[in-house]
């Protein structure tokens, strides 16, 4: 009877919370020595838990009698049991259930219910809108059926513009004397769903299209999600089935020569507009292919701007401004999707116009604000495991394209060693990017990357290195919010012994969350001086030092 009611007071036990299991090993290692202490020998009869037996021993310090138990309790003399819990908390207030509850909840997002739809117009025809998206969704599918009984769509990707135009027409006109019931408005969204699915790439030619996306990912047929000023939203988007996605796929990498199949599950590639692609398909992605798309807006962002959107602070924009003039070596380091390639670009626009550059990358994106640029890329092995291009093969060759700079688009592997080779070797202002979580991770990534190149070098070699050819770290990060911001600009100034002396000039400081949940940042600077002073001063760059502080 006593263990039933000392059951009831306790609290109910999640299926599977860890909140949950810590309460009910707290609860257990009370019990015990609870039990130990103060009763010998529990009365089967008695709900108190009182010793009942002869000769029973007073617990440690106490006088030898009995006190009185608490009703329902298992517990001696500590009165009723408080609500949410049979056991009084050793330390503070025990967790009530209401506690448990609320920290065993998930957060569960709109997103992942109302998919945001596409193509929506504003106003009070959204309702309607949305009513007939299933209409012209099938109404798109007819037409297709159509032309391809009239026309070998597979092949109108590569024909002349004149037979495109005819075929255009040809659409239009099947669009215009289509009998379904749609306004004017919706038969020009119908028209524009069908050119995509001929001439572009299908569902995914809205999400393209629209200026606000920075990153499409499509999980499957039906799962679509798009990337919004820093915050994943489901889209309404579908395709049709694997094959629908497989053929948007092969329209993709086609014309750049690209494979995708079970002996190359995974591919890298780029679209006409400069964005970055990403595609997989089974047995790599277990549930179907996939496509991510990194974009790039029309525009390119200037320094300016990024102050203007809270990236950076105006004084750090200055002096990074100053370091790309001045041919500091730099590295911009981040995460994935933390805006190191619209960093990079935005200083591109500050090299000397009578500078040689050449850039080097896996996927061309890089767009730079230079005329004198030329573009290098690698390729990946044939269908005989021959003519692979490495990173490390292009900045080994680039050396003798009488560059005044060199710009690595991503810096992952043993290329690294002659990238630093050739900052150290009259290559000034030399940049590329890397992943990282802060520049002291950064320059460990770095010892990893030469000693993979050049794995006979002793450590501190490879530290030295680093020392001497990087100058500059700037960390870049995509904080909770969505917002992207510089955190740190660190200047390497040499070795300490056998370790890598890092100096901060600038970083981030959170000062609490706007009423729009955004973070309240400034930039806080060392006022120390830099050791590439010096070097600033000889290539005659303005420097001032009050924009440190």
């Amino acid at each position: 009877m006593g263990d039933e009611r000392k059951d009831q007071n306790l609290p109910a036990r999640p299926a599977s919370s860890l909140m949950g299991q810590l309460v009910r090993q707290r609860q257990a290692s009370e019990v015990a020595p609870a039990q130990n202490q103060q009763t010998n020998v529990a009365s089967p009869n008695q709900q108190t838990g009182v010793g009942g037996a002869k000769g029973a021993a007073p617990p440690p310090g106490g006088s030898g009698m009995n006190r009185q138990a608490g009703p329902a309790t298992g517990v001696q003399g500590q009165g009723a049991a408080k609500p949410g819990g049979g056991l009084p908390a050793a330390e503070g207030v025990q967790p009530s259930r209401a506690d448990i509850e609320r920290i065993d909840a998930r957060d569960e997002t709109d997103y992942g219910h109302r998919p945001v739809e596409v193509q929506s117009p504003q106003g009070d025809l959204g309702a309607k809108f949305s009513a007939n998206q299933q209409l012209i969704r099938e109404r798109e599918k007819v037409i297709i059926d159509q032309l391809r009984r009239e026309l070998d769509t597979s092949r109108l990707t590569n024909i002349s513009e004149d037979t495109q135009a005819q075929v255009r027409a040809r659409i239009r006109e099947i669009v215009n004397s289509d009998p379904a019931p749609l306004t004017m408005m919706e038969k020009g969204i119908l028209l524009q769903n069908v050119l995509d699915e001929v001439f572009g790439f299908g569902p995914l030619g809205p999400l393209l299209r629209d200026p606000s996306v920075g990153d499409i990912c499509v999980n499957n047929v039906t799962m679509v999600y798009v990337e919004r000023h820093g915050r994943l939203e489901k889209t309404n988007v579908v395709f049709e089935n694997e094959r629908h996605l497989r053929q948007t796929i092969d329209k993709i990498i086609q014309p750049l020569g690209r494979r995708l199949d079970d002996n190359s599950p995974m591919v890298d590639a780029r679209l006409p507009n400069g964005s970055r692609v990403n595609a997989t398909i089974p047995p790599v992605t277990i549930d179907g292919p996939t496509i991510t798309i990194r974009c790039f807006g029309t525009s390119i962002m200037s320094l300016g701007q990024l102050v203007e959107k809270g990236a950076m602070s105006v004084q750090m924009a200055e002096v990074l401004k100053a370091c790309v003039k001045g041919r500091i070596n730099a590295i911009i380091s981040g995460g994935t999707g933390s805006g190191k390639t619209t960093l990079l670009n935005a200083l591109s626009a500050h090299i000397n116009p009578r500078e040689r550059i050449i850039t080097i990358e896996d996927a061309a994106e890089l767009r730079l604000q230079h005329e004198h640029w030329v573009r290098m890329e690698t390729r990946p092995m044939n269908t005989e495991g021959k003519g692979q291009i490495t990173q490390r093969m292009l900045v080994i060759n680039c050396l003798r394209m009488r560059p005044d700079r060199i710009i690595l688009g991503e810096c992952r592997g043993e290329e690294a060693f002659d990238m630093l080779q050739a900052m150290n070797t009259g290559h000034g202002g030399s940049m590329t990017t890397i992943h990282a979580n802060s520049p002291r991770d950064c320059t460990k990534r770095l010892e990893n990357m030469i000693l993979m190149g050049a794995a006979e070098m002793p450590l501190k070699a490879a530290r030295e290195l680093i020392a001497s050819a990087v100058q500059l770290i700037i960390q870049i990060r995509r904080l909770e919010d969505g917002t992207r911001r510089v955190t740190e600009v660190s200047e390497i100034t040499g070795m300490e012994g056998d370790t890598i002396a890092i100096s901060t000039m600038f970083h981030l400081e959170r000062e609490g969350r706007d009423p729009r949940g955004f973070f309240k940042c400034r930039h806080v600077g060392s006022g120390l001086p830099p050791k590439f002073l010096e070097q600033l001063e000889q290539e005659a760059v303005p420097f001032k030092l009050e924009w440190l502080r």
